[in-house]
């Protein structure tokens, strides 16, 4: 149950169970989890109740002169949940789904102690003269706060565009990995008396290639080339390809072609192979392709886990390096990786080109996170999957995906993403950078000069 529980939550149960056991009680009941709350120092909840004249030894008193039930002649070993307190944890997760938090946070359960005028909670709290209504109110509006919060961040708003879509597709068809793949997929148009190019094709081209490891990977689960191709034959109509307006590719072939490429910068690969299309494929989750794959049972999460797997085995530094942002983005209470959380992650990978020039130049990954939440600011909230990259992320990541294949590499390296990230002069990366006394020339210089130590062969 407590995995669902930040750090401060658990403190709160594990004070809560230590209260019982003073109590001599054998089950932990809400009044527990309120002393738990108060001998919080670091949350809000405790300040907001201190502030009404609450002391714990007061409250302490109080409970143990109330006969909860027959307490046994002997304390069990192990405390278990009242019902009360099960209902008290379950109202929490509510509340934790209501305000979109992935995880319980203090005021979660303090709001769950008081969800109305009846409970057990609220009476006590009443008898030191508090609103409750007045404390709910607040309650809720932290949570509401926390919910903007950590939606928002202040890279998001970018006016000018990323890149351009459409001539970041075309210029696949250069790709030395995705050359015959696309040139079997256009072939297959004339033969079909289609003129749009669609995701059918495209994954039909892709299993041709028998000899393949990606062929290998899908035939494991029930896509090969036979029963793929008679599931397109059973196929009258592409209704399910056109959504939009009809381009050169069919909207869902678009929409894969995109991600396929997003997919591979965040893989660390400056090159789009097959892989990270069907990997786009399963992201896109809609199109002829994708039915068939439905149609064969293939799981989703399982087929893209199996062809990860040997790419995260290559370790990849962006890959690293983007988990670590992740990671660090987590420990901020964040769900949006920004500029700052790119450079935090680079500092973190340690071995790369990026982390060196960090380290020569007086950065290390304490201070970097002190300025970091000088600058950012922090949040109490916790945030479990949903991690996404600001709009100057993204920026980042396509200029560092542009330098890489200037430079003919065919992995996106750490010196990419710190080169790209002195692009970004307005970016909180580099006000992170500029607050610790480093500008962009001493950075750029030092990227050129590791890399000549190292013989150029990042090129």
């Amino acid at each position: 149950m407590l995995e669902k529980f930040t750090e401060k939550a658990i403190n709160i149960i594990s004070t809560a169970q230590k209260e019982a056991q003073m109590l001599n009680e054998c089950k932990i009941y809400p009044q527990h989890i309120l002393l738990g709350i108060i001998q919080s120092k670091s949350n809000i909840c405790a300040r907001l109740l201190s502030f009404s004249g609450i002391n714990t030894n007061d409250l302490r008193e109080r409970m143990q002169r109330v006969k909860y039930h027959n307490k046994p002649e002997k304390k069990e070993h192990t405390l278990t949940f009242s019902d009360e307190a099960k209902q008290v944890v379950t109202d929490a997760f509510v509340f934790a789904h209501e305000y979109q938090n992935s995880y319980i946070i203090p005021e979660h359960l303090m709001l769950a102690l008081i969800k109305n005028d009846r409970t057990e909670c609220s009476k006590i709290l009443k008898l030191y003269d508090i609103d409750i209504e007045k404390l709910r109110s607040t309650l809720i509006k932290l949570l509401e706060k926390k919910r903007r919060k950590i939606q928002h961040h202040p890279e998001n708003k970018i006016s000018e565009q990323i890149s351009d879509g459409y001539t970041n597709i075309l210029s696949l068809f250069k790709e030395q990995d995705l050359q015959d793949v696309l040139s079997r997929a256009v072939a297959k148009l004339t033969a079909s008396n289609y003129e749009i190019l669609g995701t059918e094709q495209i994954v039909q081209s892709i299993l041709e290639d028998g000899d393949s490891s990606l062929s290998h990977t899908l035939n494991e689960y029930g896509i090969n080339l036979d029963s793929y191709t008679q599931k397109l034959k059973e196929i009258s109509s592409r209704q399910a390809e056109f959504e939009e307006k009809q381009i050169i590719f069919t909207p869902n072939a678009f929409k894969t072609m995109l991600l396929a490429i997003e997919t591979a910068k965040e893989l660390g690969s400056a090159t789009v192979k097959p892989e990270h299309i069907i990997l786009g494929l399963l992201k896109n989750k809609s199109g002829i392709a994708y039915n068939i794959f439905k149609e064969l049972k293939v799981a989703d999460n399982e087929l893209a886990h199996k062809i990860i797997k040997p790419i995260e085995k290559q370790m990849p530094e962006t890959l690293t390096i983007l988990r670590f942002a992740k990671q660090e983005a987590r420990n901020f209470g964040r769900n949006i990786v920004g500029s700052e959380f790119l450079l935090l992650g680079i500092i973190d990978e340690a071995v790369g080109v990026g982390a060196c020039v960090l380290n020569k130049l007086g950065i290390n990954i304490r201070d970097a996170r002190i300025e970091v939440e000088k600058v950012l600011g922090t949040s109490s909230d916790y945030v479990d999957k949903d991690i996404s990259f600001s709009e100057r992320a993204k920026r980042i990541l396509e200029k560092a995906w542009e330098r890489a294949k200037r430079f003919n590499k065919t992995k996106i390296y750490s010196e990419d993403l710190l080169w790209a990230i002195t692009l970004e002069q307005n970016s909180l990366a580099m006000r992170v950078l500029s607050n610790m006394a480093v500008d962009v020339l001493e950075i750029r210089q030092g990227i050129m000069t590791e890399l000549q130590l190292l013989g150029n062969e990042h090129n």
